[in-house]
């Protein structure tokens, strides 16, 4: 089983830096596929970055590319998410989701059968 708790959201002004965690409580967490979605008010949730189980192979939103950095630990069972040069477009409620399968869609949210209760990252400007 895994249960995902996101930390380390809050207020940061523009152009400025944070990481935010995922820890995982189960006893498989190496197995699975991780990936970071947000959503803002009114919006639907969005894929964000994606990081494959075994060779760390990774994957990004076009206009996060560059900007965000997806990582993780197995050991720590704690997936990170790196954000550089926040705009206030990033303003969202910030989720990490985990799928155990190998199939396609990364980015498709309804593939991840697992979800922390999210984050709040609010970008000033």
């Amino acid at each position: 089983q895994v249960q995902l708790v996101e930390s380390g959201g809050g207020v940061v002004q523009a152009g400025g830096s944070l990481n935010i965690s995922c820890a995982d409580s189960g006893h498989t967490f190496s197995s699975y596929r991780l990936a970071w979605f947000r959503q803002a008010p009114g919006k639907e949730r969005e894929f964000v970055a994606h990081i494959s189980w075994s060779n760390f192979i990774t994957y990004y939103k076009d206009s996060v590319e560059g900007r965000f950095a997806i990582s993780r630990d197995n050991a720590k069972r704690t997936v990170y998410l790196q954000m550089n040069s926040l705009k206030s477009e990033d303003t969202a409620v910030y989720y990490c989701a985990a799928r155990s399968d190998s199939g396609p869609g990364y980015d498709s949210p309804e593939r991840y059968e697992y979800w922390g209760q999210g984050t709040q990252v609010t970008v000033s400007s």
